[in-house]
């Protein structure tokens, strides 16, 4: 099945099955808004509480803050965001619709590395165990052919961004024979900028002296309050600041789903260190935070990093972790080193002194900055796409399957009479009633235990308890696991540890823990703080 159906697939699932909707669907929606429904609102506190408790549990110098959507608009001038916070767009005079020239120009490099990879599928096929890939990229010509074209179109398009310079990123569209997708013209307009920042007035007057923003990142927030934080808290260096929250950005090509929205919501930590470190600490937690994500059983082939060659203003370091997508690689998290740049700017525009005093060598100085930024609507979909799967049983029946993590499931079990009668109902909402107390637990009693059964899997309920006649007798239970559809009989007084133990955010932190990344920034800060003894 092409990658493109299966995608479509995915997007009608979650929202015949209660995990995403479109925004005021019964006003036929509001372009790149969603609501999560009942069952994506759950996963989505889990991927949530997953991130959060690996930054402030598991680290003793990060903690974690609330800051407000609303905030002074002079953070925003100080921040760069006023004058700089542009995407380059460009019109098709024939499908009216618009585009932003970048994406259309990563879209063209992506489909010479697909040519590649195509390429080099159809000899491994070919050739079996005997393929040397590497030996195939390096001397097959239609290979190098697409590689030469690829690396041709990335080093202009490099060059091109550095401004931007907009009349090259145009030509660069005309130069490739870039169509429009929908009218499949080329009919383009040349490339402007355009400023992603919502704004309003607060107060009651409507005038400029009242103009504010809706925020378009998180991080401003942790920098305007790291001073707030560093004292109160009594933080030494170095420390963190975690939080997660809602951002706002006026995105004109608003795409792929909930990949890309004009509200979403991000987990960003800022990491504060002393200049000289940033490097250190930038390899330290892209390792961490790559850790992290594989913690979750994916598969270490469908992440890759991407770093920057073009950096940021404020950055000496950047790099993005991507998720294999049903289409292709994308970015789910960004790692920036981001110098000093924020509180330095925060500092000259507020007139405040934000310099940190650093007791080992009785200096100020402007901390730098380690940030890992993660869109939890990214991490939702990538954690949804590869959940999702089609089997074929052995009987020829089909079903559908997401098989998440047990630890995100929305409902953790689902506890079922066999039938509605002679007391088995009556039991199963007893078992309930005992389980909820620990985690997510839902009676099922409608259609038949089969088609049970598929609605649970359709959901990604990890266990299902039946509640049969025997165990009226011995207090016994059918436990029927997800992944395997397996069932076992176990005693009602150890179904809850037995359920527990696997579907805790904890099994999770544990694997988080255990990583050779955590205990290594976990092993930097105990050595920090014992040479400061």
């Amino acid at each position: 099945m092409a990658q493109e159906d299966v995608f479509k697939k995915i997007v009608s699932h979650c929202k015949e099955y209660g995990f995403v909707f479109p925004s005021s669907d019964i006003y036929d929606g509001l372009a790149a808004v969603y609501d999560y429904g009942q069952n994506g609102v759950e996963l989505k506190k889990n991927i949530k509480e997953y991130w959060w408790k690996s930054m402030v549990l598991l680290h003793d110098n990060i903690v974690g803050i609330d800051s407000a959507i609303f905030m002074h608009p002079t953070i925003w001038k100080a921040s760069g965001h006023v004058d700089a916070f542009n995407d380059p767009l460009i019109d098709n005079r024939d499908s009216k619709k618009r585009y932003r020239a970048d994406v259309l120009i990563e879209d063209q490099i992506a489909k010479y590395e697909e040519k590649i990879d195509k390429e080099v599928a159809k000899a491994a096929k070919r050739f079996g165990d005997a393929f040397d890939e590497a030996k195939f990229r390096a001397t097959n010509q239609r290979v190098l052919d697409h590689q030469a074209k690829r690396d041709a179109l990335h080093e202009r398009y490099t060059q091109a961004m550095q401004g931007p310079d907009l009349a090259e990123l145009k030509q660069i569209i005309v130069d490739e024979g870039i169509v429009d997708p929908i009218s499949g013209t080329k009919n383009w307009t040349d490339v402007r900028q355009f400023n992603l920042m919502f704004s309003t007035e607060m107060g009651s007057l409507s005038d400029a002296t009242n103009k504010i923003y809706l925020r378009p990142e998180t991080a401003q927030g942790i920098f305007v309050n790291y001073l707030n934080v560093q004292k109160t808290g009594r933080m030494k260096l170095p420390f963190g600041i975690a939080q997660i929250g809602k951002a706002f950005r006026n995105e004109i090509v608003a795409r792929q789903f909930i990949f890309r929205m004009r509200e979403f919501e991000q987990m960003e930590m800022q990491f504060f260190v002393k200049p000289g470190t940033e490097l250190e600490w930038f390899k330290q937690w892209k390792q961490t935070r790559m850790a992290w994500h594989q913690a979750l059983g994916f598969g270490a082939e469908n992440y890759r990093f991407h770093d920057h060659e073009k950096l940021a203003h404020y950055a000496n370091a950047a790099t993005d972790i991507e998720f294999k997508m049903p289409f292709g690689f994308k970015e789910v998290e960004g790692i920036h080193s981001r110098t000093n740049f924020d509180l330095s700017q925060h500092e000259k525009f507020s007139g405040k002194n934000l310099k940190y005093f650093d007791p080992e060598t009785s200096e100020s100085y402007v901390p730098y900055v380690i940030e890992t930024s993660i869109g939890v609507d990214r991490m939702f979909l990538s954690v949804m796409c590869h959940s999702y799967q089609e089997e074929e049983l052995e009987n020829g029946e089909k079903r559908v399957v997401l098989r998440l993590p047990a630890a995100l499931a929305p409902v953790k079990c689902a506890v079922m009479p066999l039938v509605r009668k002679e007391g088995l109902p009556e039991k199963a909402r007893e078992i309930v009633d005992l389980l909820k107390f620990h985690f997510n637990t839902s009676y099922d009693e409608k259609d038949s235990i089969g088609k049970r059964y598929r609605r649970q899997d359709a959901v990604g309920t990890p266990y299902c308890v039946t509640v049969d006649f025997d165990t009226l007798e011995d207090n016994k239970v059918t436990l029927r696991h997800r992944d395997t559809m397996e069932q076992q009989r176990v005693d009602i007084s150890e179904l809850c540890s037995v359920i527990e133990e696997k579907v805790s955010i904890t099994s999770l932190l544990k694997k988080c823990n255990k990583s050779h990344c955590l205990q290594a920034i976990q092993g930097l800060c105990r050595q920090i703080r014992t040479k400061r003894q």
